[in-house]
């Protein structure tokens, strides 16, 4: 039987007092520096020859496929990250109803692995693989856990199926959307279950108080074209559940979450999300835009840094309440009884 349960008239985020405007305010208000401080200092460190541009270092590996960097910076970022997606999306490291005796398990695109490190941990008894264009990801790792570098846009190769594959956080780096879902398809054991979790990366405010003349809608209506124009969309979040549905999965399961960008929701959990979301943003502005801008939409580096500085300051203020939304979809492959009924 198929399930469906849909949420997509997600109720707009209560905005906390403290960042409602005051007559006083400037253009943009009082921002969040000090938040920002406090919450940055109490985060801890993230746990062959790289290309470098403007600074910023790339994969090796399949060069110019992925193009965000995968430095230090952008790991920490990547992992900060990984705690915005678990904690705004309900605490939880996935959503699919996996048996407790799980056996293998595929993290597509790893990142940092440090999704596949958690639930190397989690389940102790099952086989844990990551693959990544980088190999950036800890070599003191669970016993169960391991890391190869693929391309996951290529043939897949897996002798052995998976009774759980997790794809997450793809947004701007798929070229082909139609087959990663369908190898994945391919790869998973009948009766497993596959998972996708990934953003609708256009910004918006529930209280319109991102307006159209803010510098932030600009740079992420043009990132989001620039992103495009090369091939990668940047928000596969609203077509996960169409996707996961036509290869043929079933038992398929939709959810959207939204998550703030700064801390301007009133509720103290969703407080936190937003802080994670500020952070991971400010520090990534440069990594999402440099390459896309330059490389592909011809931009000078001084003209993104100006258009960058006057982002920063306005994800910053208090007066914008800015937002975008994550898309959860999981099915189940049908059983071999179930194919051949």
């Amino acid at each position: 039987m198929t399930t469906q349960v849909p949420n997509t008239a997600v109720p707009a985020l209560e905005i906390d007092p403290e960042h409602l405007p005051r007559d006083s305010d400037s253009s943009f208000g009082e921002d969040v520096s000090d938040e920002l401080s406090v919450f940055t200092t109490s985060l801890s460190p993230s746990v062959t020859n790289y290309p470098t541009e403007h600074g910023r270092r790339y994969h090796a590996f399949r060069p110019g496929v992925y193009i965000l960097p995968n430095d230090e910076a952008e790991l920490d970022r990547l992992d900060i990250t990984h705690f915005l997606i678990t904690k705004g999306t309900g605490d939880k490291l996935f959503h699919a109803p996996i048996p407790q005796n799980v056996q293998r398990v595929l993290d597509v695109g790893t990142g940092t692995g440090i999704w596949a490190i958690e639930m190397g941990d989690l389940y102790p008894g099952a086989e844990i693989l990551g693959n990544d264009l980088s190999p950036v990801q800890p070599s003191w790792v669970p016993p169960n856990v391991k890391f190869e570098v693929d391309d996951i846009e290529d043939t897949w190769s897996h002798p052995i199926p998976f009774d759980f594959i997790f794809c997450r956080y793809m947004a701007t780096s798929i070229l082909d959307w139609p087959r990663l879902v369908r190898n994945i398809y391919n790869n998973t054991k009948p009766g497993g279950w596959a998972e996708f979790q990934d953003f609708d990366l256009q910004y918006y405010s529930d209280d319109d108080s991102l307006k159209p003349e803010h510098e932030t809608l600009r740079w992420i209506n043009v990132l989001l074209d620039a992103s495009r124009h090369n091939g990668r969309n940047p928000c596969p979040g609203p077509l996960l559940e169409q996707l996961v549905r036509g290869v043929g999965f079933t038992n398929v399961h939709h959810e959207k979450f939204k998550l703030p960008i700064g801390p301007w929701a009133k509720d103290k959990k969703k407080k936190e999300v937003g802080l994670f979301n500020l952070v991971q943003i400010l520090d990534g502005l440069e990594g999402f835009s440099l390459r896309l801008f330059t490389n592909v939409l011809g931009w000078e580096l001084e003209e993104v840094q100006v258009m960058l500085a006057k982002v920063r300051s306005e994800l910053k203020s208090k007066a914008i309440h800015a937002q975008f939304d994550i898309h959860i979809a999981y099915g189940q492959r049908p059983s071999i009884l179930e194919a051949n009924a």
